[in-house]
């Protein structure tokens, strides 16, 4: 005879719900969104933090991330939600979870949630692209931006796909100083979507790229997108 199974336990709802935004630096630009969610709770599990839970037979802390940077970028800009047991000062919870994480994975910012979905707010992002030893980049940006459509390929999980980079790119400007040059470009979150490196095989495509370019690649803003101005707002401007 078969054994019902026992239902698991209904947690409660979380009571405050904060936003987190985090940097990615130095040699932590390397950790996978796997990686940096099994530190994320560790810290929280450090900081002691009175955490959320789901509810079901496997409960699990209620984090919800958004638009994490691709691996092997650093980025100023990643966001991150927790729903809290309890209501603490977002002052202090930073304080804690800043003190937990390893250097590297630094938390700048801890605001309440105005509510809504944080995912929605993350429409487009503002990259630094800096490339020592490139020299002069002008003429690619000046092609690259007069061109309607530039396809490129990249292995996805589905296999090889081609899709069109120009499309995503909202502004590119470059600046030179000696021999290097930093790209300033805007993306919009497209499907699938447009990541910094598909911008240089881009230019790659609308010209003469110069070889051997190791790219540091930086995320400066994520947030709403202002499309007249192809600017980048702060999606935690909002919050209450």
């Amino acid at each position: 005879m078969a054994v019902p199974r026992t239902q698991p336990e209904q947690q409660a709802p979380p009571v405050q719900r904060l936003r987190v935004r985090y940097a990615k630096r130095g040699r932590l630009r390397f950790t996978s969104h796997r990686d940096f969610s099994r530190a994320f709770e560790r810290a929280i599990f450090r900081a002691r933090l009175p955490m959320a839970y789901s509810s079901g037979f496997n409960p699990h802390p209620r984090i919800s991330y958004a638009g994490a940077a691709p691996t092997g970028s650093a980025s100023e800009a990643e966001y991150l939600e927790i729903g809290l047991a309890q209501v603490l000062d977002p002052a202090e919870v930073h304080r804690l979870l800043d003190e937990s994480l390893p250097d590297g994975l630094d938390v700048l910012e801890v605001v309440e949630s105005a509510g809504g979905s944080l995912a929605d707010l993350l429409q487009a992002s503002r990259w630094r692209i800096t490339l020592p030893g490139a020299g002069a980049l002008t003429p690619l940006v000046d092609a690259f931006l007069a061109s309607e459509t530039v396809l490129v390929e990249r292995m996805t999980k589905k296999g090889l796909r081609e899709f069109d980079a120009r499309a995503a790119v909202l502004s590119l400007e470059a600046q030179t100083s000696g021999d290097v040059t930093v790209l300033d470009v805007v993306l919009e979150h497209v499907v699938p979507a447009v990541r910094p490196d598909d911008v240089l095989t881009a230019l790659a495509a609308v010209g003469e790229f110069p070889p051997g370019i190791v790219p540091l690649l930086t995320r400066v803003a994520q947030g709403p997108l202002e499309r007249s101005t192809a600017t980048v707002g702060d999606p935690l401007q909002t919050a209450s």
